[in-house]
């Protein structure tokens, strides 16, 4: 039994020799790993020779805060591509006339989406983990564990499919690929960094009615927390220490306790909204990817046989 033909579509298939095969993607990984490992040799310069006056020394913490650089360094690579890789892949063959075509096969509208969409996932996927050789540098002096490095590349899955599934419904529902490309980048800069200038208005508003009011008790919450888990800055701190979680929710409320917890740790309300998120753009997507013209479950209805009264049917 041939298991790649019964687990990859003619669609999926199509997509990936037509993603992987191509020149462009050769330089796009090339391009991609050269702009991290810039970034890993220009921290190295800056805070070993610099900093320290060229002294040949790198311990621990600085490996770790060269971690934490390439992390977010990479957070930010990822905002930038994965709309550009998704927001155009329904919208493209609208544009070049063979949608039409693709509906009318035997594949249903949430394979024609899912298979989209997880070949563009896939091909940004092989760009993150092509990445690895440059954090070898990290393990090379300590300071983070595997089960670290894992889990802030199982996050970086879970944004790409979040900004991945933006793109696609976006696709769907515009007809220009370059407004999909537009309002795909426009969402992703709201959850990037519109949820983090609402934390910081809301933190404001919050300083300021505690200077009015007084301090509150000990122990209580901040509600701002729960905006600050909406963003993925916030979400990845809480990755790397799980006590930032709960110094955000207890920080204007005058500090807390020992034995006190936060009531969830911030990368756990990122997966579980963003989830319920990704799981309705998808059914929007593919609600919307066949086009049905208006009125015509009028006309469906209007042709549906009409069944005779009962009291018509007794005296026949």
């Amino acid at each position: 039994m041939n298991w790649s033909r019964k687990l990859i579509n003619p669609v999926l298939d199509k997509e990936f020799r037509l993603r992987m095969r191509s020149p462009k993607s050769m330089l796009s990984v090339l391009l991609y790993v050269m702009a991290l490992g810039g970034v890993a040799m220009a921290f190295i310069y800056i805070f070993l020779y610099l900093e320290q006056g060229g002294q040949q020394r790198f311990d621990p913490s600085m490996s770790r805060s060269m971690f934490y650089v390439l992390s977010f360094a990479q957070l930010v690579l990822i905002a930038f591509m994965a709309p550009a890789l998704t927001a155009g892949v329904i919208s493209s063959e609208r544009e070049k006339q063979t949608l039409s075509m693709l509906l009318t096969t035997q594949q249903s509208s949430a394979t024609i989406v899912l298979s989209k969409l997880l070949s563009s996932l896939s091909f940004m996927a092989l760009i993150v983990l092509s990445t690895l050789p440059v954090y070898s540098i990290v393990f090379l002096y300590g300071g983070i564990s595997p089960q670290q490095l894992i889990s802030v590349f199982l996050f970086y899955l879970f944004v790409m499919l979040l900004l991945g599934s933006l793109g696609v419904m976006f696709s769907t529902l515009f007809k220009r690929t370059i407004v999909a490309i537009i309002v795909t980048y426009g969402a992703g800069l709201f959850i990037f960094l519109g949820t983090g200038l609402l934390f910081l208005f809301f933190m404001s508003l919050d300083s300021r009615d505690l200077m009015i009011n007084g301090a509150p008790p000990v122990n209580s919450i901040s509600w701002t927390g729960y905006i600050l888990g909406l963003n993925p800055a916030g979400a990845l701190i809480s990755l790397f220490e799980p006590s930032f979680s709960k110094e955000v929710f207890y920080m204007m409320r005058g500090g807390s306790s020992l034995n006190s917890k936060a009531p969830i740790q911030l990368w756990q309300e990122f997966v579980i909204v963003y989830s319920v998120v990704i799981v309705l753009v998808l059914m929007v997507a593919i609600r919307k990817i066949r086009p049905v013209k208006r009125g015509s479950w009028m006309r469906r209805k209007s042709t549906k046989p009409q069944q005779p009264p009962e009291s018509v049917s007794r005296e026949g």
